[in-house]
């Protein structure tokens, strides 16, 4: 895989590098909700901080103390085990019921707030995640690491999906899916399994554009999504606008993407869509791990899976660190719903995906 994720601060490569997440604490992460629950309604809310925990165990917890169905259990994205993570969940109560939520707690399990609102938490309706990393064994020389931090606090980094999207086995489930071939499997893992295809084909098309140095401009025909929302549209070059765009893009009032393939959905036009278009056509169709990844874009389409488009570029905002000792360096920033915050270590390093496949945190 690392051949087709290029660079793009080559100039760190061999002057910096560190290790990440020597313990659970050195990984920290903590949601933003894009609004404070009511304070009443039928629904429980609830901030946890886990640690050596993963969503979906939370998730059966809550359900069997209040007696629910797991899939009445809401929240808003996956987190990782080995991390500490805070993050929201829902949980319908029946009128005059309180579950006691406290014998729940433990040393991996803590209630940092419980609330109501009047309806569940779906998954997406996030504004954005905290992070707290701590690099240890730095090496470099500190000059370049602030170099390397206020380039990446200026020019970003590409977005694309981490590895943990994929899981150990998702590609190939994925793929054998898509060719009907795969076992049953219930609504749940069919969606991520789907999701991982379409994944892979946006890393695809964003790892191009890195390689072509084009993935943080526009190019004609470019669908944009206006910084902090999935509100979309196509930059045609030939109107007088599209120089003004370019300055938005140039200002990150808006950014241009790539393809979650699927039926429908705003498709790029002019040179934007030439080129993706070609990239897609152009996929190898025989691979050990995905098979033929040609097919996927048809196959998506005919599992009836809507097409949808994601930025191919993200950045830290508030970036701030700190030398804890003069190996240690602590990094505190937030990144917008779905970006992984290893995009931010991988740039920083001038490391590819592949090799940064040990620190793939997922935080939707």
């Amino acid at each position: 895989m690392s051949e087709w994720f290029p660079r793009i601060y080559p100039e760190a490569v061999g002057r910096l590098d560190a290790e990440l997440k020597s313990t659970e604490a050195d990984f920290q992460v903590t949601e933003i909700l894009p609004f404070a629950p009511s304070g009443t309604g039928a629904h429980h809310w609830l901030k946890i901080e886990k640690r050596g925990l993963n969503t979906q165990e939370v998730v059966q917890r809550l359900a069997r103390l209040a007696g629910v169905p797991v899939r009445d259990v809401g929240y808003a994205g996956m987190k990782d085990r080995h991390a500490i993570t805070r993050q929201h969940f829902s949980v319908p109560v029946q009128p005059g019921e309180t579950p006691d939520w406290q014998c729940l707690e433990s040393e991996n399990l803590h209630f940092l707030d419980i609330n109501r609102h009047d309806r569940k938490l779906r998954r997406g309706v996030l504004k954005g995640n905290h992070f707290r990393l701590v690099l240890r064994h730095c090496q470099g020389e500190t000059r370049d690491w602030e170099e390397s931090l206020e380039k990446l606090k200026q020019r970003g980094f590409p977005n694309y999906f981490g590895a943990q999207r994929f899981g150990r086995h998702n590609l190939q489930e994925a793929s054998r899916l898509l060719s009907g071939t795969a076992r049953k499997m219930d609504r749940h893992r069919r969606g991520l399994m789907l999701s991982a295809a379409r994944s892979a084909l946006f890393n695809r098309v964003l790892a191009e554009r890195v390689r072509q140095n084009n993935w943080d401009t526009l190019l004609p025909g470019e669908v944009v999504q206006l910084d902090g929302s999935h509100s979309v549209f196509v930059a045609h070059a030939q109107t007088q606008d599209f120089e003004s765009l370019q300055q938005r893009a140039r200002e990150w009032d808006l950014h241009p993407t790539g393809p979650l393939p699927g039926r429908g959905g705003l498709q790029p036009e002019d040179l934007a869509g030439l080129f993706e278009k070609q990239v897609l056509e152009s996929l190898p169709e025989t691979t050990e791990i995905e098979g033929n990844l040609r097919l996927w874009p048809a196959q998506l389409v005919a599992q009836e899976v809507d097409a949808a488009r994601r930025a191919l570029r993200a950045r830290p905002d508030a970036l701030e660190y700190h030398w804890e000792d003069a190996q240690t360096l602590v990094l505190a920033f937030s990144l917008p719903a779905g970006v992984y915050a290893t995009g931010c270590v991988e740039a920083l390093l001038g490391r590819e995906q592949e090799r940064m496949r040990r620190l793939d945190l997922c935080v939707d």
